[in-house]
């Protein structure tokens, strides 16, 4: 394909993804926050952010396309898929993106952008990298010995499938 002919797609991918969002923010379900996933120059999915609307603080726009991608071709790896979305992924939307082996992210503003607007992933990314005596979320590890078991029956499970 020319990449003037690509070029344009994914500005209309992206123009996809900026329409929910504009959508989730007229309905007052979540913020501006829009996502499509693509495959074989094909939209798949798309979704808003749902957090208010659902209650649910992972509803993300990310999160929810990968979810409809998914279910939409019937298996949790989209490695040959692309996602748009409206901004920079929080920490846990990176994650669902790498989890769901999607290969190419575009975004729209950046994690500092949604900082100034008050959606601060700012706090989260600092536990990951700080000390664990700065951390939000106090950590305590317990029941090792019981939980080993487990990962161990995984390790040799024969019919596993791996994800």
């Amino acid at each position: 394909m020319p990449k003037k002919t690509e070029s344009k797609l994914k500005k209309i991918y992206m123009r996809a993804a900026i329409r929910m969002a504009q959508k989730g923010m007229d309905l007052n379900e979540g913020g501006p926050f829009g996502a499509v996933i693509v495959r074989e120059n094909e939209i798949i999915a798309k979704a808003y952010n749902r957090v208010i609307k659902t209650n649910d603080p992972t509803a993300h726009a990310e999160i929810l396309a990968i979810r409809k991608a998914s279910k939409k071709l019937g298996r949790f790896d989209l490695s040959d898929c692309e996602i748009f979305s409206t901004c920079e992924p929080c920490p846990m939307c990176l994650g669902a993106i790498i989890w769901a082996k999607i290969k190419t992210l575009y975004y729209g503003c950046t994690k500092e952008d949604a900082d100034r607007i008050e959606f601060s992933d700012k706090v989260i990314y600092e536990s990951f990298t700080g000390p664990p005596e700065n951390r939000i979320i106090q950590s305590i590890q317990m029941e090792q010995d019981a939980c080993l078991p487990l990962f161990e029956a995984w390790e040799k499970k024969e019919d596993k499938i791996r994800y």
